[in-house]
């Protein structure tokens, strides 16, 4: 009997045990994850530095006059006169086609001009004698208007013979020969397009080759007997976002960073901004325009850059790191130890950096800033377990999962 009571105590025991460890297991797992998020603090001084503002872009090398060199008439090309790589001048000759039947037109017309000339001045000199002053002067104004025809003609016929001799439409270096000495080409026109919004260096070519201009953000990409691009003349073209545009303005200065060469930045000044956007993929931007102050040599129309202008600058002045600044629409805010206090206090900005920020009132140099930081927490890898217990019966298992693992891996062994 004793034996049995004793047995049963110690039965009831170990229940007693067990659903304590149960229970406290319960409250574990439905129990909130501790999570922390300790706030690191530092201080840093009010100094007076120099703040400047900048809007970076991405831009490309253009040349400020592209001309393509097309003849006008049809021909049989017999000489190209330049090669790539050659200056030329404007109205330079660049190559010829067969001549041969432009010639005889000539010839022709300049001899239908004198027998109509000398017709008309035979009818002047000795007009027929039973003609009226009438009738005289009406043959008169019939062999004036053969003059005038065959005139017409002979510089139709000069300007066919101009035509077979291509010249440059403007001046720069030859980029691009499309033709071959020996073939058949056809009629075009000469064009020149200012990739920069540049006059060319000259007017239309000679040879009856009309030099076309035009305004472009890019380079031509259209193609001629023969492409002339100059290389003298370089600028950066670039596009500046939407939010950015109104900050930028022409001759502030800029830092121009080719890709290919990074680590010899050339410096620049903004010529033009464009009044008008583009749009691609919904994105609003605008077009300018940046002369290089110092070109290097070697530098070619097409190579990629990147783009740095400093539209706003404040030299000597009261600064504070950026991330001190708490601004609330028009009101800005920065807090400082004050007594070993942080305090709250309103200032008044000017320049904003990307690092600094220029403080106009409201500080004092020297006067210590607060900064701060949260850095989160997260519990460790037991807490993971009780998190794993949210499973219900399958926690258990997460439970296990988050004990080796973390707070992570419990959470998905207790989904299970």
């Amino acid at each position: 009997m004793t034996r049995l009571r004793t047995r049963t105590w110690v039965i009831n025991g170990v229940l007693v045990v067990l659903l304590g460890g149960a229970a406290f297991g319960i409250y574990q797992a439905f129990s909130p994850a501790s999570s922390t998020a300790q706030a690191q603090t530092r201080t840093t001084p009010v100094r007076r530095a120099n703040v400047s503002q900048t809007v970076s872009a991405a831009g490309t090398i253009a040349s400020t006059y592209t001309g393509v060199a097309n003849f006008t008439t049809s021909g049989k090309v017999t000489s190209i006169d330049v090669k790539v790589g050659d200056v030329v001048s404007a109205g330079q000759k660049l190559a010829t086609v067969d001549s041969s039947q432009a010639s005889k037109q000539l010839q022709v017309a300049k001899a239908n001009l004198a027998v109509a000339e000398d017709n008309l001045t035979t009818a002047e000199d000795n007009p027929p004698a039973n003609q009226t002053a009438t009738q005289a002067q009406s043959s008169t104004a019939s062999l004036q208007a053969k003059v005038d025809q065959a005139q017409l003609d002979v510089d139709n016929a000069e300007t066919a013979l101009s035509a077979t001799t291509l010249t440059a439409p403007g001046a720069g270096t030859i980029t691009a020969i499309n033709g071959t000495v020996g073939q058949q080409t056809g009629s075009g026109s000469n064009s020149s397009t200012s990739s920069a919004g540049a006059s060319p260096s000259s007017g239309s070519g000679s040879g009856g080759q009309s030099g076309q201009q035009s305004s472009s953000s890019s380079s031509s990409s259209s193609t001629g007997f023969i492409d002339i691009t100059d290389m003298g003349n370089l600028v950066v073209n670039t596009s500046v976002a939407e939010i950015d545009v109104s900050k930028v303005k022409t001759g502030q200065k800029a830092t121009v960073t080719l890709n290919a060469t990074p680590d010899q930045p050339l410096q620049a000044t903004v010529s033009s901004i464009d009044l008008t956007p583009t749009t691609s993929s919904n994105v609003v931007s605008y077009g300018a325009k940046l002369a290089l102050s110092n070109p290097p040599s070697g530098l070619r129309p097409g190579q990629s850059a990147s783009v740095v202008i400093t539209v706003a600058e404040a030299d000597g002045v009261l600064s504070v790191p950026a991330a001190a600044v708490r601004t609330t629409g028009t009101t800005n805010v920065v807090t400082v130890e004050q007594n070993g206090q942080p305090v709250s206090r309103q200032v008044e900005v000017g320049v904003r950096g990307e690092s600094t920020v220029e403080i106009k009132s409201g500080l004092s140099e020297g006067d210590s800033v607060v900064l701060t930081a949260a850095s989160p927490t997260t519990s460790s890898g037991s807490n993971g377990q009780q998190r794993g217990g949210t499973g219900g019966l399958g926690g258990f298992g997460g439970g296990q999962q988050g004990g080796l693992g973390g707070g992570r891996q419990g959470g998905v062994g207790g989904r299970g």
